[in-house]
């Protein structure tokens, strides 16, 4: 579908809708509450629009607007021109970006059974979080979990980090340790110190990978439920690995085993 509105300039920071903006662009939890995304630059907005997303609105800097792809504008009902000054004072970046998407959020995501899962456990870090989607979404998972305590997945350092890696998952926030009983899915949980080997074990699929906190691990509530318990060999001796590359190391080891059941 192709709009062709007539675009509304701005040039006043007390404008309701640069309000609105500098929120959602400032405040890592604001979607919540506004129910509404602000994705900020074109690699993010291309993502969406290549998932079939539309914006509910398409914002660009005055001076960027001229040479606007069409494509870029017709995408969204509403075409908003900001002056070049508020568009970097409601930015998050350090060079800001010259257009973006205010994209709808349903906050009500139920979990699906059965989908290969990422579940977070208080993983607190935004770049750890978008690492671990970006892993989830190229290795073959399809959803991912973010228990209670985990850094919000619709903020902007989450997003930036994500690259886009949200348009091809089913995120599910709030989460508990109860909802991860419903995926109805053996739990492999990681763990530094106990557990089989990854290159030596015969990993499920479809599962579930438990990824937890920076500093404490995985909880004991979801160990208890661990149906695998795996370590990653380390002979370089490091105590253990970030979770963001932990993560990679797990889901590309599942995707692999998955891959060779096909084959």
């Amino acid at each position: 579908m192709a709009f062709a509105a007539q675009p509304m300039h701005i040039q006043s920071r007390d404008n309701a809708f640069v309000k609105s903006l500098r929120r959602l662009s400032q405040d890592s939890t604001a979607y919540r509450k506004q129910g509404q995304v602000w994705l900020e630059g074109d690699h993010l907005c291309r993502a969406a629009l290549a998932r079939g997303l539309l914006p509910q609105v398409a914002v660009f800097a005055e001076s960027f607007w001229p040479q606007a792809p069409k494509e870029w504008a017709q995408a969204a009902p509403k075409v908003i021109v900001l002056a070049d000054a508020l568009f970097a004072e409601i930015s998050g970046l350090e060079s800001p970006a010259r257009m973006g998407y205010v994209m709808a959020w349903d906050g009500a995501a139920a979990v699906r059974p059965g989908v290969s899962t990422v579940v977070l456990d208080r993983v607190q870090d935004a770049g750890n979080v978008g690492s671990i989607l970006r892993s989830a979404s190229a290795f073959g998972f399809g959803q991912v979990l973010a228990l209670k305590g985990t850094a919000a997945l619709w903020s902007q350092k989450v997003l930036r980090a994500g690259m886009g890696a949200h348009f091809g998952l089913h995120l599910v926030e709030s989460a508990s340790e109860a909802d991860v009983q419903t995926l109805q899915l053996p739990l492999i949980v990681t763990s530094s110190h106990q557990g089989s080997l990854i290159h030596e074990a015969d990993l499920p699929w479809p599962c579930a990978w438990a990824m937890g906190h920076e500093g404490q691990g995985v909880g004991e509530a979801l160990m208890q439920q661990a149906a695998h318990r795996i370590s990653i060999a380390q002979p370089g001796g490091e105590e253990s690995l970030n979770v963001g590359a932990a993560a990679a190391i797990c889901l590309h080891a599942s995707s692999v085993s998955m891959l060779r059941r096909q084959g």
